[in-house]
Protein backbone atom coordinates (compact mmCIF):
# COMPACT_ATOMS: atom_id res chain seq x y z
CA UNK A 1 0.00 0.00 0.00
CA UNK A 2 0.93 3.41 -0.73
CA UNK A 3 1.63 5.02 2.56
CA UNK A 4 3.71 8.52 2.28
CA UNK A 5 2.09 11.30 0.31
CA UNK A 6 3.37 14.47 -0.83
CA UNK A 7 0.85 17.70 -1.08
CA UNK A 8 -1.79 14.77 -0.51
CA UNK A 9 -0.53 13.20 -3.97
CA UNK A 10 1.77 9.93 -4.35
CA UNK A 11 4.98 10.30 -5.98
CA UNK A 12 7.90 8.70 -7.26
CA UNK A 13 10.70 7.38 -4.62
CA UNK A 14 13.07 9.57 -6.64
CA UNK A 15 11.34 12.45 -5.75
CA UNK A 16 13.42 15.88 -4.12
CA UNK A 17 11.50 17.35 -1.32
CA UNK A 18 11.07 20.93 -1.58
CA UNK A 19 10.35 23.53 0.82
CA UNK A 20 6.92 24.02 2.14
CA UNK A 21 6.52 20.76 1.04
CA UNK A 22 3.57 18.71 3.30
CA UNK A 23 4.86 15.39 3.90
CA UNK A 24 1.89 12.88 5.43
CA UNK A 25 2.89 8.94 6.26
CA UNK A 26 -0.12 6.59 7.46
CA UNK A 27 0.85 4.18 10.10
CA UNK A 28 -0.35 0.77 10.03
CA UNK A 29 -1.91 0.07 13.74
CA UNK A 30 0.22 -1.57 16.38
CA UNK A 31 -0.04 -5.25 15.94
CA UNK A 32 -1.82 -7.35 18.88
CA UNK A 33 0.19 -10.22 20.67
CA UNK A 34 -1.04 -12.30 23.56
CA UNK A 35 1.32 -15.11 25.02
CA UNK A 36 -0.30 -18.26 24.26
CA UNK A 37 0.71 -21.13 27.19
CA UNK A 38 2.50 -23.95 25.90
CA UNK A 39 3.92 -27.31 27.51
CA UNK A 40 7.55 -26.97 27.67
CA UNK A 41 9.31 -29.09 30.48
CA UNK A 42 10.82 -26.52 32.99
CA UNK A 43 13.16 -26.99 36.20
CA UNK A 44 11.28 -25.24 38.97
CA UNK A 45 13.62 -24.83 41.82
CA UNK A 46 11.35 -22.76 44.26
CA UNK A 47 7.66 -21.13 43.93
CA UNK A 48 5.31 -19.93 46.16
CA UNK A 49 1.95 -17.28 45.47
CA UNK A 50 5.03 -14.62 44.70
CA UNK A 51 8.05 -15.38 42.85
CA UNK A 52 9.49 -18.79 40.72
CA UNK A 53 12.91 -19.31 40.95
CA UNK A 54 13.98 -21.44 37.26
CA UNK A 55 16.71 -23.45 36.96
CA UNK A 56 16.57 -22.22 32.71
CA UNK A 57 18.01 -24.63 30.25
CA UNK A 58 20.45 -23.51 27.66
CA UNK A 59 18.76 -22.66 24.82
CA UNK A 60 15.43 -21.63 25.91
CA UNK A 61 14.67 -18.01 25.34
CA UNK A 62 13.14 -15.97 28.14
CA UNK A 63 10.34 -13.87 26.87
CA UNK A 64 8.82 -13.82 23.32
CA UNK A 65 10.22 -10.66 20.92
CA UNK A 66 10.28 -10.48 17.40
CA UNK A 67 10.78 -13.03 15.46
CA UNK A 68 10.34 -15.65 18.57
CA UNK A 69 6.92 -15.45 19.76
CA UNK A 70 6.42 -19.35 21.08
CA UNK A 71 8.74 -21.39 22.70
CA UNK A 72 10.01 -19.41 24.85
CA UNK A 73 10.05 -19.82 29.12
CA UNK A 74 7.07 -16.79 29.51
CA UNK A 75 5.32 -19.23 27.39
CA UNK A 76 5.98 -21.79 29.56
CA UNK A 77 5.24 -20.64 32.91
CA UNK A 78 1.74 -19.26 31.17
CA UNK A 79 1.07 -22.88 30.64
CA UNK A 80 2.28 -24.19 34.65
CA UNK A 81 1.08 -20.97 36.62
CA UNK A 82 -1.21 -19.52 34.44
CA UNK A 83 -0.93 -15.91 35.78
CA UNK A 84 2.05 -13.81 36.31
CA UNK A 85 2.40 -9.96 37.02
CA UNK A 86 1.08 -7.29 34.61
CA UNK A 87 3.79 -4.64 35.01
CA UNK A 88 6.19 -4.33 32.13
CA UNK A 89 5.86 -5.21 28.48
CA UNK A 90 2.89 -7.74 27.65
CA UNK A 91 5.23 -9.91 26.13
CA UNK A 92 7.65 -10.00 29.28
CA UNK A 93 4.84 -10.53 32.01
CA UNK A 94 6.67 -11.07 35.35
CA UNK A 95 10.45 -10.86 34.07
CA UNK A 96 12.54 -8.49 36.33
CA UNK A 97 15.96 -9.72 34.65
CA UNK A 98 16.74 -11.74 31.74
CA UNK A 99 19.75 -14.09 30.64
CA UNK A 100 21.10 -14.94 27.37
CA UNK A 101 19.34 -17.68 25.41
CA UNK A 102 22.88 -20.13 25.22
CA UNK A 103 23.36 -19.09 29.03
CA UNK A 104 22.24 -21.58 31.70
CA UNK A 105 21.08 -21.19 35.01
CA UNK A 106 18.61 -19.49 37.75
CA UNK A 107 16.38 -16.51 37.26
CA UNK A 108 13.70 -15.21 39.09
CA UNK A 109 9.72 -14.75 37.75
CA UNK A 110 7.36 -11.98 39.64
CA UNK A 111 3.59 -14.00 39.66
CA UNK A 112 2.07 -10.72 40.70
CA UNK A 113 2.57 -7.02 40.82
CA UNK A 114 3.83 -6.85 44.52
CA UNK A 115 6.62 -8.66 44.09
CA UNK A 116 7.31 -7.58 40.17
CA UNK A 117 7.89 -3.86 42.12
CA UNK A 118 10.11 -5.15 44.61
CA UNK A 119 12.45 -7.37 42.46
CA UNK A 120 12.69 -4.60 40.11
CA UNK A 121 13.73 -2.24 43.05
CA UNK A 122 15.65 -4.41 44.43
CA UNK A 123 17.46 -5.22 40.66
CA UNK A 124 18.11 -1.39 40.38
CA UNK A 125 19.52 -0.81 43.79
CA UNK A 126 21.85 -3.45 43.05
CA UNK A 127 20.71 -5.77 46.16
CA UNK A 128 20.35 -8.62 43.83
CA UNK A 129 23.49 -10.95 44.29
CA UNK A 130 24.11 -12.63 41.03
CA UNK A 131 27.10 -14.90 40.50
CA UNK A 132 28.29 -17.16 37.47
CA UNK A 133 30.23 -19.68 36.65
CA UNK A 134 32.32 -20.05 33.51
CA UNK A 135 34.93 -21.71 31.62
CA UNK A 136 37.46 -19.08 29.50
CA UNK A 137 40.10 -19.65 27.24
CA UNK A 138 43.93 -19.02 28.69
CA UNK A 139 45.34 -19.52 32.12
CA UNK A 140 44.23 -16.76 34.13
CA UNK A 141 47.62 -15.21 36.68
CA UNK A 142 45.53 -13.86 39.20
CA UNK A 143 43.63 -15.30 41.80
CA UNK A 144 40.78 -12.80 41.67
CA UNK A 145 40.31 -9.08 39.88
CA UNK A 146 38.15 -6.68 39.45
CA UNK A 147 36.87 -5.54 35.64
CA UNK A 148 35.23 -1.80 35.52
CA UNK A 149 34.94 -0.62 32.15
CA UNK A 150 31.98 0.88 30.80
CA UNK A 151 29.41 -1.24 28.27
CA UNK A 152 27.56 0.14 25.01
CA UNK A 153 26.52 -0.93 21.74
CA UNK A 154 29.65 -1.62 19.52
CA UNK A 155 30.57 1.34 17.31
CA UNK A 156 30.97 -0.58 13.85
CA UNK A 157 28.61 -4.25 14.36
CA UNK A 158 25.73 -2.98 15.81
CA UNK A 159 24.46 -6.58 16.98
CA UNK A 160 26.96 -6.56 19.51
CA UNK A 161 28.55 -4.73 22.87
CA UNK A 162 31.50 -3.75 23.35
CA UNK A 163 33.65 -1.60 26.53
CA UNK A 164 33.28 2.02 25.48
CA UNK A 165 36.05 4.16 26.51
CA UNK A 166 35.46 7.46 23.95
CA UNK A 167 33.41 9.79 25.58
CA UNK A 168 31.04 10.84 22.88
CA UNK A 169 30.12 7.06 22.08
CA UNK A 170 27.03 6.22 24.49
CA UNK A 171 27.82 3.87 27.55
CA UNK A 172 27.04 2.78 30.80
CA UNK A 173 29.25 1.79 33.88
CA UNK A 174 29.54 -1.88 34.59
CA UNK A 175 31.46 -3.29 37.28
CA UNK A 176 32.55 -7.43 37.11
CA UNK A 177 33.99 -9.11 39.74
CA UNK A 178 35.96 -12.46 39.01
CA UNK A 179 37.60 -15.39 41.43
CA UNK A 180 39.55 -17.98 39.96
CA UNK A 181 37.80 -21.47 41.19
CA UNK A 182 40.14 -24.18 39.29
CA UNK A 183 43.49 -23.83 36.27
CA UNK A 184 43.37 -26.16 33.25
CA UNK A 185 46.50 -25.89 30.87
CA UNK A 186 44.41 -24.04 28.35
CA UNK A 187 41.46 -22.15 30.26
CA UNK A 188 40.44 -21.36 33.86
CA UNK A 189 37.12 -21.87 35.52
CA UNK A 190 35.92 -19.15 37.25
CA UNK A 191 33.41 -17.35 38.87
CA UNK A 192 32.26 -13.65 38.54
CA UNK A 193 30.05 -11.52 40.53
CA UNK A 194 28.34 -8.48 38.63
CA UNK A 195 27.33 -5.67 40.55
CA UNK A 196 25.09 -4.04 36.99
CA UNK A 197 23.38 -5.87 34.43
CA UNK A 198 23.91 -4.91 31.23
CA UNK A 199 23.59 -6.36 28.07
CA UNK A 200 26.44 -9.43 27.09
CA UNK A 201 28.50 -8.25 30.48
CA UNK A 202 30.26 -11.21 31.77
CA UNK A 203 31.17 -11.87 28.21
CA UNK A 204 32.22 -8.31 27.11
CA UNK A 205 33.95 -7.87 30.33
CA UNK A 206 35.92 -11.49 29.95
CA UNK A 207 36.81 -10.73 26.47
CA UNK A 208 38.40 -7.45 27.14
CA UNK A 209 41.05 -8.70 29.51
CA UNK A 210 41.82 -11.35 26.86
CA UNK A 211 39.78 -14.45 28.18
CA UNK A 212 36.75 -15.05 26.19
CA UNK A 213 34.11 -17.51 27.09
CA UNK A 214 34.54 -20.76 25.76
CA UNK A 215 31.25 -21.23 22.99
CA UNK A 216 31.28 -17.86 22.63
CA UNK A 217 29.71 -17.08 19.32
CA UNK A 218 29.66 -13.29 19.41
CA UNK A 219 32.91 -12.64 21.46
CA UNK A 220 34.88 -15.86 21.45
CA UNK A 221 36.86 -17.79 18.47
CA UNK A 222 36.67 -20.86 18.83
CA UNK A 223 34.18 -23.86 17.03
CA UNK A 224 32.77 -25.44 20.77
CA UNK A 225 29.42 -24.97 20.17
CA UNK A 226 27.71 -24.74 23.70
CA UNK A 227 28.47 -21.00 25.91
CA UNK A 228 29.85 -22.17 29.15
CA UNK A 229 28.49 -19.46 30.98
CA UNK A 230 26.21 -20.55 33.76
CA UNK A 231 24.31 -18.16 36.26
CA UNK A 232 25.09 -20.34 39.35
CA UNK A 233 23.83 -18.43 42.77
CA UNK A 234 20.96 -16.15 43.05
CA UNK A 235 20.16 -13.94 46.08
CA UNK A 236 17.30 -11.71 46.81
CA UNK A 237 15.06 -10.48 49.93
CA UNK A 238 11.70 -11.75 49.43
CA UNK A 239 8.74 -9.58 48.10
CA UNK A 240 6.37 -10.45 51.06
CA UNK A 241 8.62 -11.55 53.89
CA UNK A 242 11.67 -9.65 53.26
CA UNK A 243 13.48 -12.74 54.14
CA UNK A 244 16.82 -13.60 51.94
CA UNK A 245 16.63 -16.32 49.80
CA UNK A 246 19.90 -17.62 48.06
CA UNK A 247 19.72 -20.59 45.21
CA UNK A 248 22.10 -22.18 43.98
CA UNK A 249 22.51 -24.36 41.18
CA UNK A 250 25.73 -26.53 39.67
CA UNK A 251 23.07 -28.26 37.02
CA UNK A 252 24.56 -27.86 33.39
CA UNK A 253 25.82 -31.26 31.94
CA UNK A 254 27.74 -29.36 28.74
CA UNK A 255 29.80 -27.37 31.67
CA UNK A 256 30.35 -30.31 33.55
CA UNK A 257 31.41 -32.74 30.56
CA UNK A 258 33.93 -30.28 29.22
CA UNK A 259 35.35 -29.90 32.82
CA UNK A 260 35.78 -33.71 32.86
CA UNK A 261 37.23 -33.41 29.33
CA UNK A 262 39.93 -31.16 31.06
CA UNK A 263 40.80 -33.48 34.18
CA UNK A 264 41.83 -36.46 31.45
Amino acid sequence: MRRVLVNGEVTKPSYKLQVGNEVSVELEPPKTFEVEPQEIPLDIVYSDDDIIVVNKPRGLVVHPAAGNYCGTLVNALFFKFGKLSSLGSPVRPGIVHRLDKDTTGLIVVARNDKAYASLSKQFKNRQVKKVYSAIVHGVMKDDEGVIEAKIGRHPVNRKKMAVIDQENLKSREALSIYKVKRRFDKFTEVDVTIKTGRTHQIRVHLNHIKHSIVGDPIYGKDKYERLLLRAKVLGFYHPTTGEYKEFVSDKDPDFDEFVKGLQK
